[in-house]
């Protein structure tokens, strides 16, 4: 990074009663290479961004808080393997102010595409996306994106900032060493953003015209060639006059983006930040081999959206949550709770039968799909109707491999076990490979299965069997002894079609890996090394957008009362944030991607080399021990990866 800040320690200004400080016009954190360019008004276009910003950059496992203070300057030099996303973070904290307001100013963030020494190129807003980490509760978790190529960043006096890069790598990348930039440039607080560029004038103007152009092309079906050959040409004509309008008089093209600075000011007084990636001959499968199946309220859509269930906007809803989850590498599945933990689960909103179920469940990007016990959406059949219905479809399919029903949440009594086995039983009679997955943390409390709480636990499986093929169990249960973890699974039949699959929920708490807010980031990461290493082969989390009831997409989110904050929370809606409809992501969802490609990683290494040199790999770099062991820093998770790269190219 072109950089020349000083060497000087790092001041925190006198304000009284402001811890860290910052709040006076002109202060300072470190000195300035001309202490007289900084006194009175500061013009941004004629001193160095490095001059009145502090510019480094962290790694995705790091929570960069507001009082986070400067760090020096590293290369950015990341590895990915194609079907992988790999982020990192950028930090950006004020030196002085230079807006005339209460914030200290603003800067102007633009991308480049990274490109190879071949020519292959990852294209800013389809491989390379920016989003702006904002606090939740005071905690760095949502990820609001930033307009691409070209985006402006607010800061605030003694206040540090940080952006999320995230690298989507296609699956037919071409390996090689990628390099691009990002561009940052202090600008005048009075600078429009690009939303603001144009007047509604003159956008209602462009508008016209465009809506004009749309009018000509549109009715061409069934005319002859050369009628729609001339409105092409006219079209054409159209968009010319409209790009070589005024409005558009002082952009300039560079790279496939629009700069709304002039370019020799971007080249002379601009941060850039180098960013390298290393795109390595290893394909992370399209369908994930370790599946997470993650939980969705559609009674919380309904509410916050105004939907009604089963009308043509809730299906709208739905659809969107289910593909923009996918990109997770998770398999969502939507979910209604009844009484006594009953719930109601399923993937698809559709009928087995519509076309859109298949699209649904045969989605490569699906490690495993949920089937409703009953109908999701009244037709007037019987459950049983309904249900053989169903199954009798589905089992015609080649994706039916992948069907689970989940039909009870941690059953507690004689009563819910009881229900479950029934249910069961009436599944496995239309369709006896049906798969059957129970989540539960105990035995039933009133029929008790042995002498103590835990031998009664390894003795559910027993019990439920042969009602139940997936025995998910809580990693609260085996705390931090990992010899209960060889328990359990010892309890499984995989020669009968068994598994075990673990989940997190409310509990275990810190300092064991979960994704409550305010966790480490290698804590939340740690999710997966620990459910890997346990030897499960598959993971449940019970919801991921279930806040408080509201019932305006905008209102405030607000956590269940009860339940440690972020708990059942990964995403955002976007319309908290900004005027768009698409969720927004957490930091603790991020992370949780990374675990499950960490877990691709360790899979392909242990496929080389075995499972014991697999598990070798977690300790010998540090990375996961155990429960209350793993790395607190991000070095050991790139010594891994870095090792699985060097090992198997």
């Amino acid at each position: 990074m072109e950089n020349s800040e000083s060497n000087h320690e790092v001041m925190v200004p006198p304000v009284e009663g402001v811890a860290g400080g910052g709040t006076a016009y002109g202060w300072s954190e470190s000195g300035v290479q001309d202490p007289n360019l900084l006194r009175g008004s500061i013009n941004p276009l004629k001193i160095h961004s490095s001059e009145l910003v502090h510019v480094w950059w962290m790694p995705n496992s790091a929570n960069v808080g507001p009082q986070d203070m400067p760090r020096t300057w590293e290369q950015i030099s990341l590895l990915a393997a194609r079907n992988e996303r790999e982020s990192v973070q950028i930090a950006i904290r004020p030196k002085v102010s230079w807006a005339e307001s209460s914030i200290a100013g603003m800067v102007q963030v633009q991308c480049n595409d990274l490109c190879s020494t071949s020519g292959d190129r990852l294209v800013v807003g389809e491989s390379l996306t920016v989003r702006r980490v904002v606090p939740i509760l005071g905690v760095p978790d949502a990820l609001v994106p930033l307009d691409l190529p070209l985006s402006q960043l607010t800061l605030f006096p003694g206040e540090t900032s940080a952006i999320w890069v995230s690298i989507d790598v296609p699956n037919a990348q071409p390996p090689g060493q990628y390099e691009g930039e990002l561009i940052i440039t202090a600008i005048r607080a009075d600078t429009e953003s690009p939303a603001q560029c144009l007047a509604k004038a003159e956008r209602q103007q462009l508008y016209r015209e465009l809506k004009s152009c749309l009018n000509i092309v549109e009715p061409i079906d069934g005319n002859p060639l050369d009628e729609v050959v001339e409105r092409l040409k006219s079209v054409s004509s159209s968009l010319k006059d409209v790009l070589l309008s005024a409005s558009f008089s002082d952009l300039n093209l560079d790279n496939g983006s629009v700069d709304m600075m002039d370019e020799d000011a971007v080249l002379n007084l601009s941060i850039r930040v180098k960013l390298s990636l290393m795109v390595w001959d290893f394909t992370l499968p399209v369908t994930p081999s370790f599946p997470a199946v993650i939980g969705i309220s559609d009674t919380v859509i309904e509410d916050r959206f105004g939907v009604e269930h089963g009308s043509s906007k809730w299906y709208e809803a739905l659809d969107q949550h289910f593909r923009w989850l996918l990109q997770y590498k998770i398999s969502p599945y939507f979910c209604r709770w009844g009484e006594s933990m009953r719930v109601l689960t399923y993937t698809s909103p559709w009928p087995a039968d519509h076309p859109k179920s298949d699209e649904y469940l045969s989605n490569p990007r699906l490690a495993a799909y949920a089937v409703p016990y009953g109908p999701v959406v009244s037709s007037g059949d019987t459950a049983k109707d309904h249900l053989q219905r169903e199954v009798e479809i589905l089992r015609t399919k080649s994706h039916w491999r992948k069907a689970y029903f989940y039909l009870w949440d941690e059953p507690l009594n004689l009563e819910h076990y009881e229900a479950v086995r029934s249910m069961a039983s009436d599944i496995h009679t239309y369709a006896p490979d049906a798969r059957i997955m129970t989540t539960y943390y105990c035995g039933p409390s009133d029929a008790p299965l042995a002498p103590n709480n835990f031998e009664a636990f390894l003795k559910v499986p027993e019990f439920l069997r042969p009602h139940t093929q997936i025995y998910c169990t809580s990693e609260w249960v085996i705390g931090n002894r990992e010899d209960l973890a060889k328990d359990i699974k010892a309890a499984i039949q995989p020669e009968n079609g068994e598994e075990w699959w673990t989940y997190v929920c409310m509990g275990p708490s810190d300092p064991h890996p979960n994704w409550h807010l305010g966790m480490r980031g290698t804590q939340h990461r740690a999710v997966m090394w620990r459910a890997w290493k346990e030897g499960g082969t598959g993971f449940l989390y019970w919801g991921a957008n279930c806040y408080e009831k509201a019932t305006v997409p905008s209102a405030e989110i607000k956590f269940r009362r009860g339940l440690p904050p972020g708990d059942g929370v990964l995403y955002y809606p976007g319309q908290v944030f900004s005027s768009s409809e698409e969720p927004v992501a957490s930091l603790r969802l991020e992370r949780l991607l990374s675990g499950l490609q960490d877990i691709e990683y360790l899979k392909l290494y242990s496929s080389r080399f075995g499972r014991e040199e697999g598990l070798q790999l977690l300790e010998k770099t540090g990375m996961y021990f155990g429960p209350e062991r793993y790395t607190h820093e991000h070095m050991p998770i790139d010594v891994m990866r870095g090792e699985v790269y060097r090992t198997c190219r």
